[in-house]
């Protein structure tokens, strides 16, 4: 296979699988009622064949998101100030996190087969950190779960004490993605999923920093997935 081959069906194994992966949230709710009812038929049916798979997802790709402005705004309002933990940075208004393995399998969704989108995209030793007067808050070790509907997931600590591990953090809308396209250097890049707060982490920030200001959707911002190919 010429070298050029190759990098177009490396693209198209990462762009059925990423945008199979993180763009479940533009699933109409009777599809994603449809997924949860059928969720127990893999048990049922014979695993077919994928119809794409990234099965060791390497170091060097990363996940940026794009700080909304009213998510900005409302921190500031809160007196929460946002910083990063471990390998994460924060630039220009967007928070990236490197991204350090993972996998993906994607099966036809006509095949009755569930979950048919299965798998993880890791970003360990990273995070976000929310800090208002001596309480600091910290999520990290993001896990992209591309369930439906498509999740991420993180450790919470407060003042350097675990305070739930794997827990939902963001929920994650692909109703807006554009089209995958591919970098100078390769890489896939998926970017246009909207990052919203989950309602489970809207409840532990309140009760932490003792407000009622934030609630589940709140949104984030966008997100700029980076998957190396190769």
């Amino acid at each position: 296979m010429t070298p050029s081959k190759l990098s177009a069906k490396k693209l198209l194994v990462a762009s059925v699988a990423l945008s199979a992966a993180l763009g479940l949230g533009a699933c109409s709710s009777n599809d994603a009622t449809a997924s949860d009812s059928s969720s127990s038929s893999s048990t049922q049916i014979a695993r077919p064949e994928p119809i794409a798979s990234l099965p060791a997802i390497g170091t060097g790709g990363s996940t940026a998101v794009a700080l909304d402005a009213d998510f900005v705004a409302a921190l500031g309002t809160l007196g929460l100030a946002p910083g990063t933990v471990g390998d994460a940075t924060l630039a220009d208004g967007s928070v990236s996190f490197p991204i350090t393995g993972g996998t993906v399998t994607v099966f036809d969704k006509s095949s009755g087969y569930r979950p048919y989108v299965q798998g993880t995209l890791l970003h360990q030793n990273s995070g976000l950190s929310l800090t208002a007067g001596a309480t600091t808050v910290e999520l990290t070790n993001f896990t992209v779960d591309p369930g439906t509907p498509a999740r991420l997931f993180g450790d919470v600590s407060v003042n350097g004490t675990q305070a739930a591990a794997s827990a939902p953090l963001f929920d994650l809308d692909g109703s807006t993605l554009n089209p995958i396209s591919m970098d100078a250097t390769g890489n896939a890049v998926l970017q246009g999923t909207t990052v919203t707060l989950s309602p489970e982490a809207a409840d532990l920030l309140n009760s932490t920093f003792s407000t009622t200001a934030l609630a589940g959707d709140l949104v984030i911002g966008i997100a700029t997935i980076t998957v190396p190919t190769s």
